[in-house]
């Protein structure tokens, strides 16, 4: 009997850990703090960020700095993040999702480097700053397909818009916060600076099946730097411009939830030299729409080279779209005839023939693209609405994005450009 009631207490204390395990297995706790009863305690390392950003503030790589909430870099201050600094969001969602935003007049000053890249992440990435200084820039816990564990980052400016006003509301930021107005009449804007910066796992819901995208450009001037940007398994779109005229280089989108590059409102920028790799999620590679207003304005996108995924389209231009689309290589999409996916079509909008005569017009152009078509697929079955006149299908391209300069990311670092 005495060996019954021993038996009993321990069998009764392995199942007292067991639930203890279960409690705190998807649990994971800001630096310092551990996870009891399903429950982080103790005191955490991170610098916690609460309120908005009013004095120009300084973020030093020797912190991990945690959004708590909506944290706004507010006009005429200067938010600056050291090479290497990593920023993890909490989660939230709706109006208590974490994002970083910086209002019209405010400035970021991000500028990473290819040996200690500035990271934003979920709280949930264990990635850490000895990590990142060892060269390894990849997440010890969280696979790149990880989405919407927080916000995103929201660069707002006064460049020009096509829009129903001058100015409006960006996209998820209530309109009692005045800070999230963009547009203006300054094509020049400056916003800041962002070199070198991986965005991951972003995308939380701000309501109604509407997520944040990686990164946000609203009416953000050609005065602002944006160069070396890779963007990480977000649950809306990799980046999305809308208006403005800002420029982007060397851009990387893999495992995006919808499109991985979306423009609006006339932006009037370009982008060179970017790689999508599209996710089992992903909708559109590309998703091109036109003005919403009377301003017109056209960006030219070039130089990339587009991965598909057997869900994916290749893009979706629509809504009277302008621009000029140059030196893409296309591969690795399915059959459109198999689940009507995987195709690039214009679409018009209702009792419109807008996007069509802009193809037909000069206003709309594509040239030197290149794709590898699967077998028994035709050019004009993928390429529709006259865009095949564009496209050779090819063994081995000869336009497309280099990829070389995507040696510093997490891509690079778990062989998701290889082929490429």
């Amino acid at each position: 009997m005495k060996k019954l009631f021993i038996l009993f207490f321990v069998l009764l204390s392995i199942l007292q850990s067991c639930k203890q395990k279960d409690a705190c297995m998807d649990v994971v706790c800001p630096n310092g703090q551990v996870c009891v009863d399903g429950t982080c305690q103790g005191i955490t390392t991170n610098v916690i960020v609460t309120t908005n950003i009013t004095t120009n503030t300084t973020w030093t790589s020797d912190n991990v700095y945690e959004l708590a909430g909506r944290i706004t870099v507010t006009s005429g201050v200067y938010l600056t993040i050291e090479p290497g600094t990593i920023i993890k969001g909490q989660a939230g969602t709706g109006a208590n999702a974490t994002a970083l935003l910086v209002a019209r007049g405010g400035k970021i000053i991000a500028e990473g480097t290819s040996q200690l890249p500035i990271i934003f992440t979920s709280v949930a990435d264990e990635i850490s700053p000895e990590q990142v200084k060892q060269g390894n820039f990849t997440s010890p816990n969280l696979d790149p397909t990880s989405q919407g564990l927080w916000g995103g980052v929201i660069i707002l400016g006064y460049a020009p818009i096509s829009a129903s006003a001058n100015e409006i509301q960006i996209e998820g930021i209530p309109t009692t916060d005045e800070n999230g107005l963009y547009g203006g009449t300054n094509p020049t804007d400056n916003s800041g600076v962002l070199k070198y910066v991986s965005i991951r796992h972003g995308g939380a819901n701000i309501g109604n099946g509407n997520e944040i995208n990686g990164l946000t450009l609203g009416g953000v001037g050609n005065g602002t730097i944006i160069e070396n940007i890779e963007i990480v398994g977000n649950q809306d779109d990799g980046v999305e411009f809308f208006g403005g005229t800002v420029n982007v280089n060397n851009l990387i989108v893999w495992f995006s939830g919808d499109d991985a590059i979306d423009t609006d409102q006339s932006w009037g920028g370009t982008l060179n030299n970017f790689i999508v790799i599209c996710g089992n999620a992903t909708d559109h590679a590309l998703e091109i729409d036109g003005p919403e207003g009377t301003y017109l304005a056209s960006h030219t996108i070039r130089n990339g080279t587009i991965k598909g995924s057997p869900e994916a389209e290749l893009g979706d231009f629509r809504s009277c779209p302008r621009g000029a689309f140059e030196n893409i290589f296309f591969f690795d999409f399915p059959d459109p005839s198999i689940n009507g996916r995987g195709d690039l079509s214009i679409t018009n909008p209702t009792n419109s023939t807008c996007s069509i005569d802009n193809l037909l017009n000069g206003v709309l152009t594509f040239s030197n693209l290149q794709v590898i078509l699967n077998t028994n697929v035709t050019l004009s079955s993928v390429f529709r609405n006259g865009t095949d006149a564009y496209v050779v299908d090819v063994t081995n391209r000869t336009v497309g994005a280099n990829k070389s300069t995507f040696n510093w990311t997490w891509a690079e670092q778990t062989n998701q450009l290889s082929g490429l």
